[in-house]
């Protein structure tokens, strides 16, 4: 029903930036909170952010915490997530995910997946 895409990944050296953008759409009028998760080869899925529809409300991972700035796009269920200083550790699949609800910790707290974007950083 909704369709979540994301976007911005890239091969980067380590202390660069990046900005991922995360849209979701589908044939509703719903807004959602919208999420980061991450996945390296071998290691759990993580969360790293999110932020609630209105955008009062943002949330981010120790690891990520005061070098990420999570934001709402002004199109509707719209998303971007800007990582300075990167470091090889990031690196790693990140996935948005959507929810008609607030946000969550958790996976499970979400209902739509995008396909994932790779982010490298080079060590």
């Amino acid at each position: 029903q909704v369709n979540v895409v994301e976007s911005g990944g890239g091969f980067v050296q380590a202390g660069a930036s990046l900005t991922l953008s995360c849209r979701a759409s589908g044939p509703t009028s719903n807004t959602y909170a919208l999420g980061w998760f991450r996945q390296a080869p071998g290691k759990e899925r993580e969360f790293v952010s999110c932020i609630s529809w209105s955008g009062g409300n943002t949330y981010y991972a120790d690891s990520v915490k005061g070098r990420s700035s999570i934001s709402r796009g002004s199109v509707k269920n719209t998303m971007s997530l800007q990582m300075n200083s990167l470091k090889p550790e990031d690196t790693a699949v990140y996935v948005c995910a959507a929810v008609n609800g607030g946000c969550s910790f958790y996976d499970w707290g979400y209902e739509y997946w995008g396909q994932g974007t790779q982010v490298t950083v080079a060590s």
